[in-house]
């Protein structure tokens, strides 16, 4: 890409194998997160989704974000996911045009956010947040991927994989085939305006990541 790819939380679990993966593609990456660290060949942002103002540089010009922070399970304040997956994406989208520039933005949100009876959403109205910030993203005009994990593994890489729409399904889904769609994401036409659910599957062959996406029908507006 012509310009740096930041990606917010990328000292957490998925954001370090999303910072890898993008720098395995050759990519200038910003490491946008609350801890300072080193980041070897990557840029390091010290920033907080909660805080507008820390964003406005690292997010300064970028060709696109990707998003994958925890949401807290305060029921208010500021580890809250209200604060970070519903505030914290708007910040996000704010930064990230305030240069007039249209970054396509990749949110990692997860499944069950259509599901407001299950009992996550008890921890701070998780679901109900994070489908809000969900909701922003696909509201904002930018260029988007929404990808909605299952419960998370520490799995090798090479698994086969099932995408789905619709939020019904249940399973699991490995951190670093998660880093893996949201960096192919960003090179194919087919995962642009795309909600989906992720799911690891019986078989050890993965379909070709561009396959995947085109087997994905686009969201309708704010879509679930």
């Amino acid at each position: 890409m012509e310009n740096p790819v930041a990606v917010v939380g990328g000292a957490g679990r998925v954001g370090r194998l999303v910072v890898a993966g993008l720098l395995e593609q050759g990519e200038r990456v910003r490491v946008v997160s609350r801890r300072a660290r080193g980041a070897g060949a990557a840029e390091s942002f010290r920033a907080d989704i909660r805080d507008r103002a820390s964003l406005a540089a690292p997010l300064a010009g970028c060709s696109a974000v990707v998003i994958s922070v925890e949401p807290g399970t305060a029921d208010s304040g500021p580890n809250s996911p209200e604060a970070t997956m519903y505030q914290g994406v708007r910040n996000v989208l704010d930064a990230a045009t305030a240069d007039g520039g249209k970054p396509h933005i990749v949110l990692v949100s997860q499944i069950y956010v259509t599901r407001k009876g299950h009992p996550i959403n008890a921890q701070g109205r998780m679901l109900d947040w994070r489908l809000a910030g969900e909701d922003a993203i696909r509201a904002s005009g930018l260029p988007y991927t929404v990808v909605r994990p299952s419960w998370l593994t520490d799995g090798r890489r090479g698994g086969a994989v099932r995408l789905e729409q619709g939020d019904l399904g249940d399973g699991q889904i490995s951190r670093q085939d998660v880093a893996d769609a949201c960096v192919q994401a960003l090179y194919s036409p087919s995962a642009l305006a795309v909600t989906f659910e992720m799911y690891n599957a019986p078989g050890t062959a993965r379909t070709g990541w561009d396959e995947l996406f085109q087997g994905l029908a686009p969201d309708l507006s704010t879509a679930r």
